[in-house]
């Protein structure tokens, strides 16, 4: 089944050359939009949310929602009281220029491809969540990306930035963005399932902040979750993480990164270490309760096991179903690759248990 596009914007053209797709040599109204090894449909919702999805499902020709439209307005209310653990300092690969909230890139309705109409009685196309981990190559995201396109899934790919870190507020915004994304008639009522690398945790956890702080706003966005996945969750004091970074990224001069570090945290307290512990907090006692995976290992300089180990105790005294995978040597946000058959059996078990 091949999928027609009346025509690509600029901006859509100019993301298959940035993800090294587009199949075809040749250019015009008829292009398919390829990614991978399949055919499948990708455009730009915002400047850093990409939705991708097939032609049909495995069960049939179910057709995929048009791309939403955008428009953000966040209330950013106090923070509340500190918790015990700080969820700190993300993977950091590059360090981008600060973000340009709701920078929309919206396609009109003839710059969609066309789509079979849906049956009326079809159930809502489950959707994946993708926080990927800082600076992650779109060649990497790819082997989970096409997991779960095999499966079935939908994926809203969110991406992160050091800047949502290192001032909060902007995180919060940019948690607030992607919720009115998720609150589109295109997507709203969708079964959601949550898959988070490193600072993508960070990342969805200022949507969950967002929904506890404007519960009438995000009516049910919670019970959407039907399941999350955390792989290389960043977790720690913020002294542990900031030698994480260090080690992470100058190992050379890591006592240098690390007193940096800290001195940032020090002297914009009330703008970062304040936030950071209702983070945390907002993250341990979080309103999505649906079961979930940890994949983590002992030796990342990024994810005190520790902590992470009380993080998960926590939520299984509440109540809520957590698996976990664990060894005792591994990369940061690279496990699938560094333990294949372990990974891949462990997030087959956990899927299936959704029974989605």
């Amino acid at each position: 089944m091949q999928i027609q596009c009346l025509k690509l914007t600029p901006a859509i053209y100019q993301m298959t050359v940035d993800f090294g797709i587009g199949g075809n040599s040749h250019s015009g109204s008829d292009m398919p939009v390829i990614v991978g090894e399949g055919r499948v449909i990708a455009w730009r919702v915002t400047r850093s949310i990409t939705y991708y999805c097939t032609s049909r499902t495995p069960g049939g020709n179910t057709p995929a929602p048009s791309p939403p439209t955008s428009s953000v307005s966040s209330h950013l209310d106090a923070p509340l009281p500190s918790p015990s653990y700080s969820l700190s300092t993300p993977f950091i690969s590059d360090m981008p220029s600060p973000p340009t909230v709701s920078s929309t890139l919206t396609p009109s309705s003839s710059d969609v491809p066309i789509l079979s109409p849906s049956s009326p009685s079809s159930s809502p196309r489950p959707l994946l969540l993708l926080f990927p981990w800082l600076g992650a190559r779109p060649g990497a995201i790819a082997k989970y990306r096409d997991l779960y396109l095999e499966r079935g899934l939908d994926i809203l790919s969110v991406e992160s930035t050091v800047w949502h870190f290192l001032w909060p507020r902007w995180g919060l915004e940019y948690g607030a963005e992607v919720l009115e994304v998720l609150g589109d008639p295109r997507f709203k009522g969708r079964p959601l399932l949550v898959h988070a690398f490193s600072i993508g945790g960070y990342t969805f956890t200022q949507l969950l902040s967002q929904m506890v702080r404007e519960p009438h706003k995000y009516p049910g966005m919670a019970q959407q979750v039907v399941g999350h996945v955390y792989d290389s969750m960043v977790v720690g004091s913020l002294e542990h993480m900031a030698k994480g970074l260090g080690k992470t990224l100058f190992p050379r001069i890591e006592p240098l990164v690390r007193y940096t570090a800290m001195l940032y945290f020090w002297l914009f307290k009330s703008q970062t270490v304040h936030y950071y512990d209702n983070s945390v907090q907002v993250f341990y006692n979080s309103p999505v309760t649906a079961p979930a995976v940890f994949f983590f290992c002992e030796n990342d300089a990024l994810c005190d096991p520790v902590a992470m180990e009380a993080a998960i105790y926590f939520w299984r005294k509440r109540g809520i179903a957590v698996e976990t995978r664990k060894w005792k040597e591994s990369v940061h946000a690279a496990h699938l690759r560094c333990h294949p058959e372990e990974y891949l059996s462990t997030l087959e078990t956990f899927l299936i248990s959704l029974n989605m």
